[in-house]
């Protein structure tokens, strides 16, 4: 009786002992069970079961048990994060548990031209990136994002910073919305705003400036020369005659064809900077960091005139009198738009 009692502690003995070295080189040798790069979408809400599952039959892990074991003895107190993950190379279970509570999920590049408006952004990111076009726009209202730079805001038009985001699968609209806003202030300095004060101008009306001048131009350079322009307007109290906002005013109440006629530059609306004075209510887009910094600091010019030479450059008048024949030279002759 005492040999058996003994033969059964050494087999379980050497059992426990056998278990315990294949728990470890199973815990802690790197697994690859698949031949090519895979994608992972773990749902929200998910349990570690469910994962497990998951990650057992993508032969990312090599024991679903022992995974289970491990995540109870050692990350118990850790979630993981809902997304889409890409394993491509050999992981051992810590690593594999690891990325998925610090939420290592695949990122998308997204990049954001500067000069669009929230709906022109909306439809950017549905078509192209599969955002839902509609809670992109209903998110877009919500103005506490801002309202410590712009108590006046209805929308987030102008704050939304163009750039290139890397976004993840279950990245949400509002998310979006929000960290493009705060790109915006990381990139809004404070310097910035002490420059605002010093020309008594309001973070709205920076933008708002900023905006018009992003329309006007995609040279870099010419952006401190049309912001010198404008400038100049708004100190004599003429009318900034920005073209853009007649057109984003059209474009509000869903008249815009495509180009701009005689009858659309009389549409009573306060972005038609022909016919009211100062700058329009608001942002007509999404300005750049280069739009914005010419807002800020225009060259110091006596110009109140532009005419556009080319699609890129611009002829620039002191007076009404050159300006006609700037026009005459490289609008009629040419038969182009006027700007």
């Amino acid at each position: 009786m005492k040999k058996l009692i003994v033969l059964i502690l050494i087999v379980l003995l050497a059992a426990a002992v056998f278990t315990g070295y294949d728990f470890y080189k199973k815990v802690a040798t790197p697994f690859k069970g698949y031949t090519t790069p895979v994608k992972v979408d773990i749902m929200k809400g998910s349990s570690v079961t469910s994962i497990a599952k998951i990650l057992t039959k993508k032969k990312i892990i090599s024991n679903f048990l022992y995974f289970k074991i491990y995540y109870r003895l050692f990350f118990k107190d850790s979630k993981f994060r809902s997304g889409e993950y890409f394993f491509e190379k050999p992981l051992t279970m810590k690593e594999v548990i690891s990325k998925l509570v610090k939420g290592d999920v695949l990122l998308y590049k997204i990049t954001i031209k500067e000069g669009l408006t929230i709906k022109e952004t909306a439809k950017f990111l549905y078509e192209n990136h599969g955002l839902d076009y509609k809670r992109f726009l209903s998110a877009a209202g919500e103005t506490g994002h801002v309202s410590d730079l712009d108590e006046i805001a209805d929308d987030l038009e102008g704050y939304l910073f163009p750039e290139t985001y890397l976004i993840s699968k279950s990245t949400t609209e509002s998310e979006l919305l929000k960290t493009m806003v705060k790109r915006f202030r990381d990139n809004f300095s404070e310097s910035y705003r002490w420059r605002a004060k010093e020309l008594k101008m309001t973070v709205r009306e920076v933008l708002t400036l900023a905006s018009l001048i992003e329309k006007e131009t995609s040279s870099r350079d010419e952006r401190f020369l049309i912001s010198s322009v404008f400038h100049n307007r708004l100190k004599l109290g003429m009318p900034m005659g920005c073209d853009p906002t007649i057109i984003y005013a059209l474009k509000r109440e869903d008249k815009y064809t495509g180009k701009l006629g005689w009858k659309d530059l009389k549409i009573d609306s306060p972005y038609n900077t022909r016919l009211y004075k100062g700058l329009p209510p608001g942002p007509i887009c999404n300005p750049g960091l280069h739009s914005i910094e010419a807002a800020l600091f225009p060259e110091h010019t006596s110009y109140l005139y532009f005419v556009a030479k080319d699609r890129k450059t611009h002829y620039f008048s002191k007076n009404l009198k050159e300006h006609n024949w700037a026009v005459r030279k490289y609008i009629i002759n040419n038969g182009r738009n006027k700007k």
